[in-house]
Protein backbone atom coordinates (compact mmCIF):
# COMPACT_ATOMS: atom_id res chain seq x y z
CA UNK A 1 0.00 0.00 0.00
CA UNK A 2 1.13 3.73 -0.89
CA UNK A 3 0.96 5.69 2.03
CA UNK A 4 0.41 9.74 1.95
CA UNK A 5 0.73 12.30 5.01
CA UNK A 6 -1.96 15.13 5.49
CA UNK A 7 -3.55 17.31 7.74
CA UNK A 8 -5.87 14.39 8.41
CA UNK A 9 -3.41 11.65 9.68
CA UNK A 10 -1.66 8.79 7.29
CA UNK A 11 -3.38 7.79 4.19
CA UNK A 12 -3.05 4.19 2.89
CA UNK A 13 -3.97 3.52 -0.42
CA UNK A 14 -3.98 0.17 -2.35
CA UNK A 15 -4.19 1.16 -6.23
CA UNK A 16 -5.48 -2.89 -7.58
CA UNK A 17 -8.48 -3.17 -4.82
CA UNK A 18 -9.28 0.67 -4.45
CA UNK A 19 -8.63 -0.49 -0.52
CA UNK A 20 -8.27 3.26 1.95
CA UNK A 21 -7.37 3.24 5.32
CA UNK A 22 -7.08 6.61 7.45
CA UNK A 23 -5.29 6.40 9.93
CA UNK A 24 -6.68 9.56 11.50
CA UNK A 25 -5.62 9.24 15.25
CA UNK A 26 -2.55 10.56 13.91
CA UNK A 27 -1.97 14.05 13.80
CA UNK A 28 1.25 14.47 11.63
CA UNK A 29 3.20 18.49 12.06
CA UNK A 30 2.29 19.84 8.90
CA UNK A 31 6.11 20.17 7.88
CA UNK A 32 6.23 16.51 6.90
CA UNK A 33 2.54 16.76 5.62
CA UNK A 34 3.07 15.31 1.43
CA UNK A 35 4.06 18.21 -1.14
CA UNK A 36 1.85 16.65 -3.79
CA UNK A 37 -2.13 17.11 -4.28
CA UNK A 38 -3.68 13.76 -3.33
CA UNK A 39 -5.37 14.01 -7.07
CA UNK A 40 -3.72 15.25 -10.35
CA UNK A 41 -5.91 15.50 -13.45
CA UNK A 42 -4.07 15.48 -16.59
CA UNK A 43 -5.73 16.71 -20.08
CA UNK A 44 -3.00 14.64 -22.77
CA UNK A 45 -4.85 16.17 -25.29
CA UNK A 46 -7.26 18.91 -26.54
CA UNK A 47 -8.19 16.84 -29.78
CA UNK A 48 -11.94 14.82 -29.50
CA UNK A 49 -14.28 13.89 -32.00
CA UNK A 50 -17.37 15.04 -30.28
CA UNK A 51 -18.25 18.54 -30.37
CA UNK A 52 -20.40 18.41 -26.66
CA UNK A 53 -21.84 22.60 -25.91
CA UNK A 54 -21.04 21.75 -22.51
CA UNK A 55 -17.46 20.73 -23.06
CA UNK A 56 -15.14 22.95 -20.85
CA UNK A 57 -11.98 21.63 -22.80
CA UNK A 58 -9.96 24.65 -24.58
CA UNK A 59 -10.71 24.34 -28.26
CA UNK A 60 -6.77 25.23 -29.38
CA UNK A 61 -5.01 22.36 -30.73
CA UNK A 62 -2.35 20.71 -28.10
CA UNK A 63 -1.08 17.67 -26.76
CA UNK A 64 1.23 16.61 -24.38
CA UNK A 65 4.71 14.84 -24.92
CA UNK A 66 4.89 11.43 -23.67
CA UNK A 67 8.51 11.85 -21.71
CA UNK A 68 7.49 14.97 -20.11
CA UNK A 69 4.12 13.65 -19.18
CA UNK A 70 6.37 10.91 -17.12
CA UNK A 71 8.11 13.17 -15.49
CA UNK A 72 6.22 14.87 -13.79
CA UNK A 73 4.20 11.71 -13.10
CA UNK A 74 7.40 10.42 -10.93
CA UNK A 75 7.43 13.79 -9.41
CA UNK A 76 4.20 13.75 -8.12
CA UNK A 77 4.60 10.02 -7.05
CA UNK A 78 7.48 10.69 -5.29
CA UNK A 79 5.57 13.64 -3.15
CA UNK A 80 2.74 11.22 -1.86
CA UNK A 81 0.30 11.72 -4.99
CA UNK A 82 -2.24 8.74 -4.77
CA UNK A 83 -3.25 8.88 -8.45
CA UNK A 84 -3.89 10.25 -11.89
CA UNK A 85 -6.93 10.74 -14.16
CA UNK A 86 -5.94 10.94 -17.84
CA UNK A 87 -8.21 12.90 -19.74
CA UNK A 88 -8.82 15.91 -22.44
CA UNK A 89 -10.61 16.34 -25.56
CA UNK A 90 -10.59 12.38 -25.49
CA UNK A 91 -7.16 10.70 -23.96
CA UNK A 92 -7.86 7.99 -26.22
CA UNK A 93 -6.81 10.76 -29.62
CA UNK A 94 -3.78 10.93 -28.04
CA UNK A 95 -0.98 8.94 -30.20
CA UNK A 96 1.07 7.69 -27.47
CA UNK A 97 -1.59 6.60 -25.08
CA UNK A 98 -1.67 3.01 -24.41
CA UNK A 99 2.39 3.75 -23.92
CA UNK A 100 1.79 6.62 -21.20
CA UNK A 101 -0.78 4.55 -19.41
CA UNK A 102 1.53 1.25 -19.58
CA UNK A 103 5.00 3.18 -18.19
CA UNK A 104 2.58 4.91 -15.37
CA UNK A 105 1.59 2.07 -14.04
CA UNK A 106 4.80 0.41 -14.91
CA UNK A 107 7.24 3.07 -13.27
CA UNK A 108 5.34 4.91 -10.50
CA UNK A 109 2.94 3.63 -7.57
CA UNK A 110 -0.14 5.59 -8.99
CA UNK A 111 -3.29 4.93 -9.47
CA UNK A 112 -3.63 5.34 -13.18
CA UNK A 113 -7.56 6.39 -14.35
CA UNK A 114 -8.93 8.06 -17.73
CA UNK A 115 -12.12 9.34 -18.61
CA UNK A 116 -13.68 8.48 -21.99
CA UNK A 117 -16.76 9.00 -24.27
CA UNK A 118 -15.91 5.02 -25.15
CA UNK A 119 -17.09 5.31 -28.84
CA UNK A 120 -12.98 4.24 -29.76
CA UNK A 121 -12.65 1.40 -27.34
CA UNK A 122 -12.07 -1.23 -29.42
CA UNK A 123 -11.12 -4.78 -28.55
CA UNK A 124 -7.74 -4.17 -29.47
CA UNK A 125 -7.50 -1.13 -27.86
CA UNK A 126 -8.38 -2.48 -24.01
CA UNK A 127 -6.55 -5.57 -24.74
CA UNK A 128 -3.24 -2.90 -25.20
CA UNK A 129 -4.39 -1.26 -21.76
CA UNK A 130 -5.04 -4.28 -19.72
CA UNK A 131 -2.99 -4.10 -16.71
CA UNK A 132 -2.46 -0.78 -17.06
CA UNK A 133 -5.36 1.10 -16.32
CA UNK A 134 -6.80 0.64 -12.24
CA UNK A 135 -10.26 2.93 -13.06
CA UNK A 136 -12.14 4.01 -15.85
CA UNK A 137 -14.52 6.62 -16.69
CA UNK A 138 -17.33 6.91 -18.95
CA UNK A 139 -19.67 9.87 -19.87
CA UNK A 140 -23.44 8.94 -20.71
CA UNK A 141 -25.03 12.18 -20.75
CA UNK A 142 -28.53 10.83 -21.07
CA UNK A 143 -30.01 7.80 -22.68
CA UNK A 144 -31.13 6.95 -26.20
CA UNK A 145 -32.23 9.85 -27.94
CA UNK A 146 -31.11 12.52 -25.89
CA UNK A 147 -27.31 10.93 -25.69
CA UNK A 148 -27.56 11.07 -28.98
CA UNK A 149 -28.68 14.23 -29.22
CA UNK A 150 -26.19 15.79 -26.38
CA UNK A 151 -23.05 13.66 -28.11
CA UNK A 152 -24.01 13.37 -31.72
CA UNK A 153 -22.87 9.49 -31.53
CA UNK A 154 -25.12 6.26 -31.55
CA UNK A 155 -26.76 5.20 -28.37
CA UNK A 156 -25.68 1.43 -29.42
CA UNK A 157 -21.62 2.71 -29.87
CA UNK A 158 -21.60 3.77 -26.38
CA UNK A 159 -23.43 0.54 -25.26
CA UNK A 160 -20.49 -1.46 -26.72
CA UNK A 161 -17.85 1.33 -25.24
CA UNK A 162 -19.27 0.19 -21.82
CA UNK A 163 -19.09 -3.30 -22.62
CA UNK A 164 -15.50 -2.74 -23.50
CA UNK A 165 -15.08 -1.17 -19.94
CA UNK A 166 -16.43 -3.63 -18.11
CA UNK A 167 -13.52 -5.96 -19.10
CA UNK A 168 -10.87 -3.56 -18.64
CA UNK A 169 -11.14 -2.26 -15.03
CA UNK A 170 -13.44 -1.32 -12.67
CA UNK A 171 -15.52 2.01 -14.24
CA UNK A 172 -17.67 4.77 -13.08
CA UNK A 173 -19.98 6.67 -15.14
CA UNK A 174 -20.33 10.23 -15.71
CA UNK A 175 -23.38 12.54 -16.31
CA UNK A 176 -23.61 16.45 -16.76
CA UNK A 177 -26.58 17.23 -15.50
CA UNK A 178 -28.61 20.17 -17.19
CA UNK A 179 -31.54 20.84 -18.62
CA UNK A 180 -31.87 17.84 -20.99
CA UNK A 181 -30.50 15.17 -18.61
CA UNK A 182 -31.80 15.55 -14.81
CA UNK A 183 -35.13 13.96 -15.98
CA UNK A 184 -32.92 10.86 -16.88
CA UNK A 185 -31.18 9.91 -13.89
CA UNK A 186 -33.17 7.32 -12.92
CA UNK A 187 -32.45 6.00 -16.22
CA UNK A 188 -28.77 6.64 -16.18
CA UNK A 189 -28.81 4.92 -12.58
CA UNK A 190 -30.17 1.90 -13.88
CA UNK A 191 -27.86 1.37 -16.05
CA UNK A 192 -25.23 2.05 -14.17
CA UNK A 193 -26.50 -0.97 -12.18
CA UNK A 194 -27.48 -2.94 -14.94
CA UNK A 195 -23.91 -2.79 -16.49
CA UNK A 196 -22.04 -3.36 -13.12
CA UNK A 197 -20.45 0.20 -12.65
CA UNK A 198 -19.40 1.04 -9.23
CA UNK A 199 -19.91 4.44 -9.23
CA UNK A 200 -22.03 7.30 -10.73
CA UNK A 201 -20.57 10.57 -10.96
CA UNK A 202 -22.94 13.68 -11.39
CA UNK A 203 -21.46 16.75 -12.52
CA UNK A 204 -23.68 19.89 -12.57
CA UNK A 205 -23.26 21.94 -15.93
CA UNK A 206 -20.43 24.23 -15.55
CA UNK A 207 -20.84 27.89 -17.68
CA UNK A 208 -18.78 27.33 -20.87
CA UNK A 209 -18.62 30.18 -24.17
CA UNK A 210 -22.00 28.05 -25.42
CA UNK A 211 -24.13 26.87 -22.48
CA UNK A 212 -25.19 28.72 -18.88
CA UNK A 213 -24.31 27.16 -15.79
CA UNK A 214 -26.77 24.61 -14.70
CA UNK A 215 -29.72 27.20 -13.25
CA UNK A 216 -31.53 27.00 -10.01
CA UNK A 217 -34.57 25.19 -11.22
CA UNK A 218 -32.39 22.36 -12.04
CA UNK A 219 -30.55 22.53 -9.01
CA UNK A 220 -33.60 22.07 -6.79
CA UNK A 221 -34.43 18.66 -8.82
CA UNK A 222 -30.81 17.49 -8.82
CA UNK A 223 -31.24 18.30 -5.27
CA UNK A 224 -34.66 16.17 -4.56
CA UNK A 225 -33.32 13.30 -6.60
CA UNK A 226 -30.42 12.61 -4.55
CA UNK A 227 -32.50 13.18 -1.40
CA UNK A 228 -34.84 10.48 -2.63
CA UNK A 229 -32.21 7.88 -4.41
CA UNK A 230 -31.99 4.36 -3.17
CA UNK A 231 -30.21 2.96 -5.93
CA UNK A 232 -27.29 0.04 -5.26
CA UNK A 233 -24.51 2.19 -7.23
CA UNK A 234 -23.14 4.77 -4.84
CA UNK A 235 -23.14 8.55 -6.15
CA UNK A 236 -20.62 10.81 -5.72
CA UNK A 237 -20.34 14.46 -7.38
CA UNK A 238 -17.56 17.36 -8.56
CA UNK A 239 -16.38 19.38 -6.12
CA UNK A 240 -17.70 22.84 -7.79
CA UNK A 241 -21.17 21.24 -7.42
CA UNK A 242 -21.68 20.03 -4.07
CA UNK A 243 -24.06 23.08 -3.42
CA UNK A 244 -27.18 22.30 -1.38
CA UNK A 245 -26.02 18.34 -1.58
CA UNK A 246 -25.51 16.00 1.37
CA UNK A 247 -21.95 14.80 1.05
CA UNK A 248 -19.79 12.92 3.22
CA UNK A 249 -15.71 14.03 3.24
CA UNK A 250 -13.33 11.56 4.73
CA UNK A 251 -10.67 14.16 4.54
CA UNK A 252 -12.54 17.43 5.62
CA UNK A 253 -8.90 19.42 6.22
CA UNK A 254 -7.59 18.53 2.88
CA UNK A 255 -8.61 21.15 0.78
CA UNK A 256 -7.47 23.26 -2.40
CA UNK A 257 -4.21 22.30 -3.59
CA UNK A 258 -3.48 19.21 -0.84
CA UNK A 259 -6.59 17.26 -2.26
CA UNK A 260 -6.84 17.96 -6.34
CA UNK A 261 -4.88 20.06 -9.26
CA UNK A 262 -5.45 20.05 -13.18
CA UNK A 263 -2.41 19.67 -15.76
CA UNK A 264 -4.03 21.26 -19.33
CA UNK A 265 -2.93 19.58 -22.38
CA UNK A 266 -1.23 23.05 -22.64
CA UNK A 267 1.72 22.27 -19.97
CA UNK A 268 -0.44 24.76 -17.55
CA UNK A 269 -1.12 23.51 -13.66
CA UNK A 270 -4.23 25.20 -12.44
CA UNK A 271 -6.44 24.46 -9.36
CA UNK A 272 -9.13 22.88 -11.92
CA UNK A 273 -10.11 22.54 -15.30
CA UNK A 274 -12.38 25.54 -15.71
CA UNK A 275 -9.89 28.47 -13.17
CA UNK A 276 -8.12 30.77 -15.73
CA UNK A 277 -5.34 30.96 -13.40
CA UNK A 278 -2.40 28.79 -13.63
CA UNK A 279 1.17 28.15 -13.85
CA UNK A 280 3.23 26.88 -16.83
CA UNK A 281 5.62 23.97 -16.06
CA UNK A 282 8.15 24.41 -16.86
CA UNK A 283 12.18 22.67 -16.52
CA UNK A 284 12.12 23.29 -12.72
CA UNK A 285 9.15 20.76 -12.16
CA UNK A 286 5.62 20.64 -11.79
CA UNK A 287 6.06 21.10 -7.81
CA UNK A 288 7.54 24.41 -8.59
CA UNK A 289 4.86 25.18 -10.71
CA UNK A 290 2.26 24.43 -7.52
CA UNK A 291 4.08 26.72 -5.53
CA UNK A 292 4.07 29.42 -7.99
CA UNK A 293 0.58 28.91 -8.51
CA UNK A 294 -0.48 28.72 -4.72
CA UNK A 295 1.81 31.66 -3.87
CA UNK A 296 -0.08 33.82 -6.68
CA UNK A 297 -3.26 32.64 -5.35
CA UNK A 298 -2.60 33.30 -2.02
CA UNK A 299 -1.22 37.14 -2.75
CA UNK A 300 -4.65 37.20 -4.60
CA UNK A 301 -7.02 36.13 -1.90
CA UNK A 302 -4.73 38.50 0.82
CA UNK A 303 -5.69 41.62 -1.57
CA UNK A 304 -9.02 40.82 -1.96
CA UNK A 305 -9.59 40.48 1.65
CA UNK A 306 -7.91 43.79 2.08
CA UNK A 307 -10.19 45.27 -0.07
CA UNK A 308 -13.50 44.21 1.40
CA UNK A 309 -11.97 45.71 5.07
CA UNK A 310 -11.93 48.84 3.21
CA UNK A 311 -15.19 48.59 2.11
CA UNK A 312 -16.73 47.45 5.48
CA UNK A 313 -15.06 50.75 6.72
Amino acid sequence: MKSRIGPNGVHLFNRLSGLNVLLDELSPEEAIWSMSPRQVSIALTNVCDLHCAYCYAPKHKASLHTDEVLSWLKELDAEGCLGIGFGGGEPTLHPDFVDICKRAAGETQLAVTFTTHGHRLTPQLVERLKGSIHFTRISVDGVGRTYEGQRGKPFASLLRGIDSIATLSPFGINVVVNESTISELDAIAELAEEVGASELLLLPQQATTKVASMDRVVGRALQNWVSNYRGQVRLAVSELGTSGLPTCDPLPDERGFQSYAHIDASGVLRANSYSSAGAKIGDAGVLWALRQLRNTLDIKRESNHENLERIRL
